[in-house]
């Protein structure tokens, strides 16, 4: 098996996954970086951030519990910018985000790695009874996001959409109203995808002001599910348990494609990795790619002041990237394919204390 440092991430291997796990931690799936058993550890871990993967860290923080019952991992799921600012001022021992470290972040550069974890599609949720299989091109999406179409009826989203009976509802923008790494990505899409897009792209954009915000993905959820006519990006994890519908996303290629963890997959094969770990799936090429596919992160120091909580750090995460990745699907999240999980697991090795 190859380590690309720096290539393309490869097709997913699932079954190599807990070889993997057992070979980065010295042939036992329960050993540390250190030659000690995971169940050894002892001591209590705090982190926050994003809330895009807040559903497969929670359910992977219990699992792990059974693991090392020892180790308590408070996460908190605050939104991407605040958990960076957190780990920025030394608040957290890891913190969670969708997005990369800024100017406008708190964060030395060189003092952190980005771990890569699971990738999960943004999908693009909508509230308008009677109509479903709705399809969206990438500029239609783009005009309506920054308020230039204003009604379900208008012949631009009629064009994309000749079987549906399309109603004059006012359309209503939902959008995060913290900054969030959900954002970033689902605002960088629409940047790299069509000149149409001109709100730029951040954690943080200036929305259309007859929009409505939320609160994390769940907050955005909840405006969608009450208020007819809303149309707005959620996580895959939060949509389905909100039990919203969601559009067809035109790709790269010109097809259309639902948000699943099958497009998502197709999505991350191929996608550059950059040296540091960092990456971009978001419309990505091939017909079955979902083009609003993110990816998220742990950021982790570089060096910690103190070894217990380096160790406690790099047996969690270990486990997150080998036993772990099996809980990821039925989260609605997508495992890492093999190439990127042997970086994220080497960039992990290169911990200090």
């Amino acid at each position: 098996m190859t380590v690309n440092v720096r290539g393309k991430v490869l097709p997913l291997l699932a079954a190599s996954a807990l070889a993997l796990g057992m070979a980065a931690c010295g042939g036992n799936a329960d050993d540390t970086d250190n030659g000690g058993q995971t169940s050894d550890l002892s001591g209590e871990l705090t982190a926050s951030g994003a809330s895009f993967p807040d559903a497969f860290y929670q359910v992977a923080i219990e699992a792990y519990a059974d693991v090392a019952p020892d180790v308590v991992i408070n996460y908190n799921s605050t939104g991407s910018g605040t958990g960076k600012k957190e780990f920025g001022e030394g608040l957290t021992d890891f913190a969670g985000t969708d997005s990369l470290v800024g100017e406008d972040d708190p964060i030395d550069a060189g003092s952190f790695f980005y771990i890569p974890t699971v990738a999960a599609p943004i999908t693009v949720s909508y509230n308008l009874p009677g109509v479903e299989g709705l399809q969206l091109g990438q500029e239609t999406l783009a005009q309506i996001f920054q308020g230039d179409i204003t009604t379900w009826d208008d012949p631009a989203i009629a064009e994309a959409n000749p079987d549906a009976d399309l109603p004059g509802t006012a359309i209503t923008i939902a959008h995060r109203s913290d900054g969030s790494g959900t954002t970033s990505n689902f605002t960088k899409f629409l940047d790299e995808a069509t000149d149409a897009w001109n709100l730029g792209s951040g954690d943080v954009v200036e929305w259309p002001s007859n929009a409505q915000g939320g609160e994390k993905n769940t907050g955005v959820a909840s405006v969608i599910e009450q208020t007819e006519g809303a149309i707005g990006y959620v996580d895959l994890a939060d949509a389905t348990g909100s039990g919203l519908v969601f559009a067809a996303i035109e790709n790269a290629d010109g097809a259309y494609v639902l948000p699943t963890i099958a497009g998502t997959t197709a999505g991350l094969e191929g996608a550059d990795v950059a040296d540091d770990l960092s990456y971009n799936p978001l419309n990505a090429a091939g017909e079955a790619a979902y083009p609003i596919t993110a990816p998220t992160y742990l950021l982790v120091k570089a060096k910690y002041d103190d070894a217990q909580t380096a160790e406690l750090v790099k047996g969690f995460v270990t486990w997150l990237l080998t036993d772990g990745q099996a809980l990821a699907e039925n989260e609605f999240f997508a495992p890492l394919p093999t190439s990127l999980q042997e970086q994220a697991l080497a960039q992990l090795d290169k911990i200090e204390s």
